[in-house]
């Protein structure tokens, strides 16, 4: 009787979730067709800033400083870096 009743539970749980997610996927593209949302994260840099900022690490200096300086994180300094050796 309990394993019944656990996978009565279960079915019910799972369609709830079921309609949630349809919910929210008709909540998104109507957000999407009003414009100007989930357009994704704006880039950290602009593009003369990445330009500048590639020079800098073809030259050698500090990724550490070069992020202090820029106002990102070491690890956006090597995505960029890395981007820009796969472009």
């Amino acid at each position: 009787m309990s394993n019944l009743l656990l996978n009565v539970m279960r079915a019910f749980a799972e369609f709830e979730r079921s309609l949630i997610k349809e919910r929210q996927r008709e909540g998104i593209a109507i957000a999407k067709a009003k414009g100007n949302v989930y357009k994704g994260r704006q880039p950290s840099l602009t593009a003369d800033q990445a330009k500048a900022l590639l020079t800098r690490v073809a030259a050698g200096d500090s990724k550490a400083a070069l992020a202090r300086e820029f106002k990102i994180s070491r690890a956006s300094v090597y995505n960029y870096a890395s981007e820009a050796v796969g472009a």
